[in-house]
């Protein structure tokens, strides 16, 4: 394994914790019956708000300062007064980070730029993920400067946010199990998804079918919220 992959051997995360969180969001999007329609070009148009009410707090988010693509330090701070999604990837991965990376964009693009939305892409990979690095891939999927944030740092510092603040699981993948030189990492695909005030509030698989819908709902409800 490369440095960068022995530089992450802090980020281990017990399953067991996420798996728990992610049993409450099921049940909590399972008794919600809203749906939602598309972006119109100008509004988020929602039907009929979940009988449940917004989903409940998980966890507060603890602060960090990282790196973006544009070389821009962002802390919680600036992401406070916004509803923002979170999830883990890797530039050089070609498992579930391309695919990931896509459904994010789609959310992007389903959300108008106005609203109080942002997005953050962390890498589990950062001595190669650099600000150039990430802000190349960032291109590749049309992120938005300003709203769609990849983040970059120390091992440490991503581990500090990725592990500790967001709960997400990333360990080094064992060299006799990697099928090609950039098979690294073993990481969560779910999407975290934070409200106004720092509080993760739910958890999406990023390839379930009805993500899209889960999502813009959640979104909506929590942009509502006062």
């Amino acid at each position: 394994m490369g440095n960068s992959s022995k530089s992450l051997q802090v980020i281990v995360w017990g399953a067991m914790g996420v798996t728990m969180v992610a049993i409450v969001v099921a049940f909590v999007l399972k008794e919600r019956k809203s749906t939602v329609t598309d972006v119109d070009g100008v509004e988020l148009k929602q039907v009929a708000g979940g009988a449940g009410g917004p989903p409940p707090v998980l966890f507060p988010v603890s602060d960090f300062a990282l790196t973006n693509q544009a070389g821009a330090v962002i802390t919680r701070s600036n992401l406070l007064g916004k509803v923002w999604l979170a999830d883990i990837i890797f530039t050089r991965c070609a498992g579930p980070c391309p695919e990931m990376t896509r459904r994010m964009a789609e959310l992007q693009s389903a959300i108008p730029p106005q609203a109080p939305v942002a997005f953050v892409t962390l890498t589990t990979d950062p001595l190669f993920d650099t600000p150039k690095v990430m802000q190349a891939y960032s291109r590749r999927f049309g992120a938005q400067p300003g709203r769609w944030h990849f983040l970059t740092g120390t091992p440490r510092q991503i581990a500090d946010l990725a592990v500790q603040g967001l709960k997400l699981t990333v360990v080094d993948k064992e060299e006799s199990k990697q099928v090609d030189p950039n098979d690294l990492f073993i990481h969560s695909t779910i999407f975290v998804v934070v409200d106004k005030r720092g509080q993760a509030r739910a958890v999406l698989e990023s390839d379930e079918p009805a993500l899209k819908v889960k999502a813009l709902d959640l979104i909506q409800q929590l942009i509502d919220e006062k």
